[in-house]
């Protein structure tokens, strides 16, 4: 069975509606307790799921009169790239299974170390020497190091850390 394009694109229209409902029901059981500047833990999951609730409604609106419009043609391959995908995928899956035991800035640094591997591959660029590694690692620990410090010792949102210090 062939979808037709609008079929598609409603499609799309509604299940960015629907995951926008999910994160609101998500964000229901999150305490709405106002904190730092009157403002609760809730609140960024409200601003996500209206503004997606938002974008869904107005995907499908455009879907049932016409279609999308503007778009630029298809390009890329034909079907997708698997190692990029799994190094990304397991950049990011790493980085959750590690993250209390090796601590935020550690766990974060190796995600993007991955993540960079992955998008490096699917660009056809495949350099394995030790300095680009080390590079990498580099730049995911100067990302990753001002964000802990940022949540860690401005916000005051504990993040895992390495050590008890909260500095690493």
């Amino acid at each position: 069975m062939a979808w037709s394009s609008s079929a598609l694109e409603t499609a799309i229209g509604v299940g960015t509606t629907v995951l926008g409902a999910g994160i609101a029901f998500g964000a229901t059981m999150i305490s709405s307790e106002a904190g730092y500047a009157g403002v609760g833990p809730n609140f960024l999951p409200w601003v996500v799921a209206i503004v997606l609730m938002v974008c869904g409604v107005l995907l499908v609106a455009q879907a049932r009169s016409g279609g999308f419009r503007h778009r630029d043609a298809p390009e890329g391959a034909a079907q997708g790239n698997w190692v990029p995908f799994v190094w990304v995928s397991g950049g990011i899956v790493l980085n959750a299974a590690l993250i209390t035991s090796i601590g935020f800035i550690l766990s974060c640094s190796l995600c993007f170390v991955l993540a960079v591997r992955g998008l490096h591959l699917s660009q056809g660029q495949r350099d394995w020497r030790a300095i680009t590694w080390l590079r990498d690692a580099a730049i995911g620990m100067c990302i990753a190091a001002p964000v802990y410090w940022m949540f860690s010792k401005l916000l005051a949102i504990n993040l895992p850390g390495l050590t008890s210090t909260g500095w690493i």
